[in-house]
């Protein structure tokens, strides 16, 4: 495999991670620690939206995140021509 694919590869592979992982701090850190106050003004199913992304929230963000990546990676597998089919 050329060398110069492969970095293309992998500098495509780094974006979506830096992007994805930017997601689940901001969801994670942000809503949960950093902005809980404000988001505590907002009820969701009776509960302060602050505790919610806290408690449950963040967990789903990053099960719905891992797999958005395993999409991403997919199409990219695909597009570089590793994919296992």
């Amino acid at each position: 495999m050329d060398t110069d694919l492969r970095k293309k590869y992998w500098k495509e592979n780094l974006k979506y991670l830096s992007i994805l992982l930017a997601i689940w701090f901001l969801v994670s850190y942000g809503f949960g620690i950093l902005l809980v106050d404000e988001l505590n003004t907002i009820k969701m199913g009776g509960f302060k939206l602050g505790f919610w992304f806290a408690q449950q929230g963040s967990i789903y963000v990053f099960v719905i995140l891992i797999f958005v990546y395993v999409r991403l990676m997919n199409k990219l597998d695909k597009k570089y021509g590793f994919n296992e089919e």
